[in-house]
């Protein structure tokens, strides 16, 4: 339960309710007729999934012991990543909302919510990216001080 209290955990729960808004919001418009808004469901959808993988490893502490992966970098790159498909994604829902809808309407509504959602989404993304390098340079650093002093049961 310290996992949901944590930075780490509080952005990860932020990204999952923040993208099931950006799904759920694009689902309920006819986005398949639209290029722009099947990459955002696409992102959404797949990172997403992501994430609902990565919470329970992390919440369960399951990746302690699965030693030989390194978590913290690989979390760190997936914060990346998944940053920059929402910097795309949160750029072609924008710049759609005018030229496939009309103002007022319900589904020029839900697609401006949809952008606003994205950016959020993108903004966890990003600030989860800073902390999860802060701990992959720790161990980093841990790594590097126990070479120095000759020990080598680091991970075992």
């Amino acid at each position: 339960m310290g996992f949901v209290r944590s930075r780490l955990g509080t952005f990860m729960l932020l990204q999952l309710v923040l993208g099931l808004l950006v799904w759920a919001l694009i689902a309920d418009t006819l986005y398949h007729l639209y290029l722009a808004y099947g990459w955002v469901m696409f992102v959404a959808v797949f990172l997403w999934l992501v994430t609902i993988v990565f919470f329970p490893l992390y919440l369960f502490q399951l990746h302690m012991k699965l030693y030989m992966v390194p978590w913290p970098l690989v979390l760190m790159m997936f914060n990346v990543s998944a940053t920059v498909l929402y910097v795309t994604a949160f750029i072609a829902c924008s710049a759609a909302v005018d030229l496939t809808s009309l103002k007022g309407t319900q589904p020029y509504n839900q697609r401006a919510a949809t952008s606003f959602f994205a950016c959020l989404v993108m903004i966890a993304y990003g600030v989860s990216t800073f902390f999860s390098y802060h701990a992959w340079r720790g161990v980093g650093i841990s790594y590097t001080l126990l070479q120095m002093t000759g020990s080598h049961s680091f991970y075992g």
